[in-house]
């Protein structure tokens, strides 16, 4: 699991691209570059040459803060941070760091941003998409939940469809396009169109069939919290394992007479144990009600 590549997105206002660029520098180093463009991109080349590129994005509700009061900006305040490949053992810390340092520069999400973390495809297989589809749709509520998935964005991270999740259960389908054709049934228009409808899903396949052959996860509110970003990396990256490496996936909705039990237990299970994720499963658990420790009572 910590060794999968990924790449994240991070949405923000609060400074504009090239300020962003800037503060990340200091953490980085290495070369920043104007990368022009409708979206007006500024690129920083690290001394490894991967590029972090601070891009604009029209969804993001542009603002500025001063003596702690929050304005109007221009769309030089929208700020998209796409990281180049990561993994989490060899390059965590520093994307922690260079988030803080973003924060301390002024940096902040408002409910317009969300964060995407996209998952390298490269060892999926028809079954394991099919498994991560039933693994998400089985917990949509509770992950919603969760992650406190702002009502404001819930357009841009759909729940996972039934009536998709029922064909691809019925059908069993064995290759990729056929699972393609699943994923798209009922939309109109070109698949490969990059903003395709079938994209604002909290699991989005249409970066895997006409992107760049990633698995996105879509379902996380912007925070320019390191530790609640971490935590998100390490669910998707836990989820992405259990896809991988069971044979099948239950449709089977969790019990819900007390979210927080079984969201933890189920981050348990996948791996989420001992003391190196103690703060991601508190991350992960503390919107929810209910008893961590006890599934029908609290403790005496």
């Amino acid at each position: 699991m910590k060794t999968a590549r990924f790449g994240i997105e991070i949405e923000m206002t609060g400074l504009s691209r090239k300020e962003a660029a800037e503060a990340a520098l200091t953490v980085l180093g290495g070369e920043l570059l104007y990368g022009g463009s409708y979206y007006d991109t500024w690129v920083l080349r690290a001394p490894d040459g991967r590029e972090w590129k601070f891009t604009y994005d029209g969804s993001i509700r542009c603002e500025s803060r001063a003596h702690g009061i929050r304005t109007s900006a221009s769309r030089l305040y929208s700020v998209e941070l796409v990281s180049p490949i990561l993994t989490y053992d060899a390059d965590i810390e520093t994307l922690q760091e260079v988030i803080r340092t973003l924060r301390k520069a002024g940096a902040f999400a408002n409910n317009s941003c969300g964060i995407h973390i996209h998952l390298d495809g490269e060892d999926h297989t028809p079954r394991s998409i099919r498994n991560f589809l039933n693994i998400i749709y089985a917990r949509n509520d509770l992950f919603y939940k969760a992650l406190g998935i702002e009502a404001q964005r819930a357009r841009y991270c759909k729940k996972i469809d039934g009536h998709l999740v029922s064909a691809m259960n019925r059908k069993k389908p064995t290759t990729f396009g056929a699972i393609e054709d699943i994923w798209y049934a009922g939309y109109h228009g070109n698949r490969s169109t990059h903003y395709h409808d079938s994209r604002y899903h909290f699991l989005n396949l249409h970066s895997f069939f006409h992107g760049h052959r990633t698995v996105e996860l879509r379902g996380f509110n912007s925070t320019l919290h390191a530790g609640e970003v971490r935590s998100y990396i390490v669910l998707a990256l836990a989820l992405n394992n259990q896809a991988l490496r069971q044979k099948s996936a239950s449709t089977k909705k969790p019990q819900a007479e007390n979210e927080k039990f079984a969201m933890r237990t189920y981050l348990n299970r996948i791996g989420l144990i001992g003391d190196d994720f103690k703060a991601c499963r508190e991350h992960l658990t503390k919107r929810l009600a209910g008893s961590g420790a006890w599934r029908f009572r609290t403790a005496a």
